[in-house]
C-alpha cells in the first residue's frame, strides 16, 4: 500500500488497541515462533557503560539460554531514531534499539517496532502505571519494556531558603508567591529561570498539568498542543517572566552555572537525574540543596511530570522477537541487571522495586545531606502523569525552542507561542500524510 497511507493506517489501528494485528497487517515479522539453537543479537544503545551491563546476561542467563547479545553504542535522540527508520527501510535494522519514550511513536507508525506483549511476562507490574502507560501508547500491545524515568522534582539552597525566610512552596501559586517575595528581599536574586532551550521541562510541567499533545480519534490523530492545560502552563511561566519574578535565560550555560554555583539562583525545578548536573555546574554549593516534590496546581493533587527516559524496544526487523524480548525484560527487571544499570550507566530504573535498593540504598553524594533523597524520589515516581506523545515530537520540540526562546528573550505572549508550536506540529504531520484533526 501507498507509504502514506499505510502510515495513517497503522496509526488508525494502534488507535483501537489492536496491537499485533496492527504491526501484522503491514507486513512485520512473526514474533510467536520459539528461537531454537544459539541466537545472536545486536542492540543498539546510547548509555554508556551498557556493554558490561550486557556481559552480565551473557555469561549468566544469555549462556544457559544460548542467547548472546551484542552492544552498538550509538548517539541518542533523533539521530538514533533517524539511522533506526533508515536502516529499518532497507530491512536490516538491529534487534534491539534503546528508544526514548516520546520516539516510540514515531518508530510504532513507521512498523519500526514490535508488540511484545506476549514475551515479556508479568514484566508490567514492575513499573508504576504511568510509566507502563509510556510503552503501550494506551493500547493492549506493549512496544517496549520501561528502562529508565525522569520523575520531576523541585530543588533548592535549603541554607538561602532559611536565610531569606522562604517556605518550600507545595503549589504553583506558592511558588510565584516565593518568587515574588524573594525579589523583594533580594532584588538581584532569582528563585530559578525559565529556559527555552530545553522543551522536555516544558513538556513535563504540561504533562503534570494534564496536558494530552496527541491523542488519537477513529483514524485520525487529534494535535492538542494547546489545550487548556498547557495554555495554563504558558501563561503562567510568561506572566512570572513579564513582571520579572523568574529570570528568562536559558540552563546549561557558564552564566546559569555561575548563578546556581554563587546562590544568584536559588531553585530549579527539574527531575530526579539533576544531582549529576548540580555536581558540574555548582561545585561550591555541595551539601546546600535539597529535594522536594514538584508543585501542584491544587492543594489536593499529587502528580508529577516527566523529564526524560529510555525503553528498551524490539525491532520489526529481527529474526528472534521472543529471544530479544526475554533479554529487554531481563535488562528492566533483574535486580543484578538493574544494579548494573545504575551502577555503569547512572540511570535511574524505571522498575519500582529497584529504586530502593542497590545502588539507591544511600542517597546521592552531592545531596548527603538529605538521607531520605531516593525515598522520596521512589514515592514521587509513583504519582507519574500518563503521557501522550505523537509520531513528530521532534518537530514540536523544535518549534518550541525557537517560538518560546523569542518569547522568554523578549518577554512576550507565551500562549502566541504555544499556538505557533501547535501549528508547526499540525502542519508537519499533514505534510507527512497523517490525518489530523483539531
Amino acid at each position: 500500500m501507498p507509504h502514506t497511507k499505510r502510515r495513517r493506517l497503522v496509526t488508525a489501528l494502534v488507535a483501537v488497541s489492536l496491537g499485533a494485528t496492527a504491526l501484522a497487517a503491514c507486513g512485520s515479522s512473526d514474533d510467536s515462533k520459539a528461537d531454537s539453537g544459539p541466537v545472536s543479537l545486536t542492540y543498539w544503545a546510547w548509555a554508556p557503560g551498557m556493554d558490561k551491563v550486557v556481559d552480565l546476561w551473557n555469561k549468566g542467563e544469555g549462556k544457559k539460554d544460548q542467547i548472546t547479545v551484542t552492544v552498538k553504542k550509538q548517539a541518542s535522540g533523533d539521530t538514533l531514531v533517524t539511522k533506526i527508520l533508515t536502516a529499518h527501510k532497507a530491512k536490516n535494522g538491529p534487534d534491539l534499539v534503546q528508544a526514548e519514550y516520546q520516539a516510540l511513536p514515531t518508530l510504532v507508525s513507521n512498523d519500526a517496532v514490535a508488540d511484545i506483549s506476549k514475551n515479556v511476562g508479568d514484566a508490567k507490574s514492575k513499573f508504576a502505571d504511568g510509566v507502563w502507560q509510556q510503552v503501550t501508547l494506551g493500547t493492549d500491545a506493549v512496544y517496549a519494556v520501561p528502562q529508565d524515568i525522569g520523575p520531576m522534582m523541585f530543588y533548592y539552597r535549603a541554607d538561602l531558603f532559611k536565610k531569606y525566610g522562604l517556605t518550600v512552596p507545595t503549589t504553583w501559586d506558592e511558588f510565584a508567591s516565593t518568587a515574588r517575595a524573594l525579589k523583594k528581599k533580594a532584588p538581584d536574586v532569582d528563585l530559578t529561570t525559565f529556559s527555552a532551550n530545553d522543551s522536555g521541562l516544558f513538556a513535563g510541567l504540561a504533562q503534570q498539568a494534564g496536558a494530552k499533545w496527541w491523542t488519537t480519534s477513529g483514524d485520525k490523530w487529534k494535535v492538542a498542543i494547546n489545550d487548556a492545560a498547557t495554555q495554563k502552563v504558558a501563561k503562567f511561566w510568561g506572566g512570572l517572566v513579564k513582571e520579572g519574578a523568574v529570570d528568562n535565560q536559558p540552563m546549561y550555560t557558564p552564566a546559569w552555572n555561575k548563578a546556581l554555583n554563587t546562590g544568584k539562583q536559588i531553585a530549579w525545578v527539574s527531575a530526579v537525574w539533576a544531582p549529576g548536573t548540580l555536581t558540574t555546574a555548582a561545585p561550591d554549593t555541595k551539601g546546600k540543596w535539597a529535594m522536594a516534590p514538584l508543585p501542584q496546581w491544587s492543594a489536593s493533587e499529587d502528580v508529577t511530570g516527566s523529564w526524560g527516559g529510555s525503553s528498551t524496544a524490539v525491532t520489526t526487523d529481527s529474526k528472534h522477537q521472543e529471544a530479544a524480548a526475554k533479554f529487554a525484560a531481563w535488562l528492566n527487571t533483574d535486580g543484578d541487571a538493574l544494579n548494573a544499570l545504575a551502577k555503569e550507566s547512572g540511570i535511574y530504573p524505571a522498575s519500582s522495586s529497584a529504586q530502593l535498593s542497590g545502588a539507591f540504598s544511600n542517597p546521592p553524594e552531592y545531596f548527603s545531606n538529605q538521607a531520605d533523597f531516593y525515598t522520596e524520589a521512589a514515592k514521587i515516581a509513583k504519582t507519574t502523569a500518563p503521557s501522550a506523545w505523537g509520531p513528530n515530537v521532534n518537530v514540536a520540540y523544535t518549534s518550541f525552542n525557537d517560538a518560546f526562546g523569542a518569547a522568554a528573550k523578549n518577554k512576550s505572549d507565551f500562549v502566541t507561542a504555544l499556538n505557533t508550536m501547535q501549528d508547526a506540529t499540525v502542519a508537519d504531520m499533514k505534510k507527512q500524510g497523517f490525518e489530523v484533526s483539531q
